[in-house]
């Protein structure tokens, strides 16, 4: 019954890695908590938050035009993607018409997801991360394992010993992390002054004004536009608000979220291209329409990419992000994953307790756990249940529904006690795999009760009479 999560989440929990990955996530899990109870009105936040998010996907091609003609009227180029491969075609179209071949990238888990990189390696363009978490990992031929947080996987021993053998002027031992950080400040300085071009992500696009808004800690994104007279930023087509007030309401919830910060360092406004330059946004779908008509999972589309909902799940915490196949990991990516394709990303489904602490925190009231529930009850259309699960809750199920029966194991559950350890721990055994089993008493809740051993709970009334 082991899935390619669990097989992957072992590995991980081997040494002390899961440890201290546990402890940093549940320490920005507690900054959120923080940031949330310093605001009296944040769960009025949260409500407008999904309020605004459910009026944006029923109203997204209105809003998206309208988009589209506030930003063509201010200068810029505006391009729709239907799939992974117009947009990464669509950005070497752009690339390949300036004669560009070194692009500055930052903030866009949709190159991530569509691919971009290699697609635009293969033709002779670099591609250099600038967020120092994903520039690390792109040396490292690594993918992030967060969506905020990406490289929180890895040792400072581990960044301390790559910039040596990378050839950068890192004292040998010395692993203190703003030192690294300045020393990878120095080495990568010049990617920004040869770039031919930037490109960023997009957090939020505002209808009403045709700009886009680009939340960062680094200001990398703004010194990657700083200097390329061209610019491209591309967006999934569920990151439109209706309007800068709405937009208002994301950004006091967004860093409080991610990194329990009452702000982000940096926000950045791209309305217009520069003088003398040019600016292109890309709007893709990839798949976000279907989401749209789907009723069970729509409210995907309200997510801010914050991380919140992986700072806080049990599971990702101590497995780690990289034993999901999905490029997100945590309750987000499993939902996610499962829209893209549930017969190769179903391992995922299984990484999940179903606590609901995602969905308590998600500042855009996802219902992430009901959705994974959900996803749980269809796997067998798709063919992926696990068989030994499903025989086993037939059985199980055939037992409840035979009472006699059910007494009889019960009656004699504590002969399982008895038995020798190889005949319980087995490859059949798939609890006992990681855990003891437990021991089975003697005598059961119902015989107990029977006996009068077990004492019925008093009555308010009984209580209440008690106090008088």
């Amino acid at each position: 019954m082991s899935t390619k999560h669990s097989v992957a989440a072992g590995r991980f929990l081997k040494g002390d890695r899961a440890v201290w990955h546990d402890e940093t996530l549940w320490m920005v899990r507690a900054k959120r908590d923080a940031m949330s109870h310093s605001l009296p009105e944040w769960e009025q936040l949260r409500d407008a938050a999904a309020a605004i998010k459910n009026y944006s996907n029923s109203h997204l091609a209105d809003l998206l035009e309208e988009f589209e003609r506030n930003a063509t009227a201010a200068g810029v180029h505006v391009h729709w993607a239907s799939d992974a491969e117009e947009f990464c075609a669509t950005v070497a179209d752009i690339l390949e018409a300036h004669g560009a071949k070194h692009l500055v990238k930052s903030k866009s888990m949709l190159a991530e997801e569509c691919g971009l990189t290699p697609y635009l390696e293969a033709r002779g363009i670099e591609a250099a991360e600038t967020d120092l978490g994903e520039r690390i990992l792109q040396l490292m031929h690594q993918r992030p394992s967060h969506i905020v947080l990406p490289a929180i996987h890895l040792r400072k021993e581990e960044i301390g010993d790559l910039f040596r053998r990378e050839g950068m002027h890192v004292d040998p031992g010395n692993n203190d992390q703003t030192y690294l950080t300045h020393a990878a400040r120095r080495d990568w300085r010049h990617k920004f002054l040869e770039a031919d071009a930037a490109m960023t992500g997009c957090n939020f696009a505002v209808a009403e004004t045709g700009e886009c808004v680009v939340c960062t800690n680094e200001g990398n994104a703004e010194m990657g536009t700083s200097q390329p007279k061209l610019q491209i930023t591309a967006f999934g087509l569920e990151k439109v608000v209706p309007d800068r007030r709405s937009l208002g309401v994301f950004t006091r919830l967004l860093a409080r979220s991610a990194t329990g910060q009452p702000v982000t360092t940096y926000t950045a406004h791209y309305r217009k291209p520069r003088p003398g330059g040019e600016l292109h946004f890309i709007i893709v779908d990839n798949g976000r329409t279907d989401i749209l008509a789907s009723p069970d999972h729509v409210k995907m589309l309200n997510c801010l990419r914050c991380g919140a909902c992986m700072n806080t799940c049990p599971v990702y915490r101590r497995s780690g992000g990289h034993s999901y196949t999905y490029f997100i990991p945590g309750p987000v990516g499993i939902n996610l994953g499962m829209l893209k394709d549930p017969a190769r990303y179903s391992d995922n489904v299984s990484a999940c307790s179903l606590c609901h602490s995602c969905q308590d925190v998600c500042p855009a009231k996802i219902d992430l756990a009901e959705q994974i529930y959900k996803w749980r009850q269809v796997l067998d259309g798709y063919g992926v249940a696990s068989a030994a699960k499903k025989h086993l809750s037939q059985a199980l199920e055939w037992v409840i529904d035979h009472p006699h029966l059910f007494g009889a194991a019960v009656r004699n559950a504590h002969l399982v006690n008895s038995l020798p350890h190889w005949l319980m721990y087995n490859r059949l055994n798939e609890w006992g795999k990681e855990h003891d089993m437990m021991h089975f008493p003697h005598e059961s809740f119902s015989e107990m009760w029977k006996r009068g051993k077990v004492m019925p709970a008093r009555t308010n009334k009984e209580n209440d009479g008690e106090k008088d």
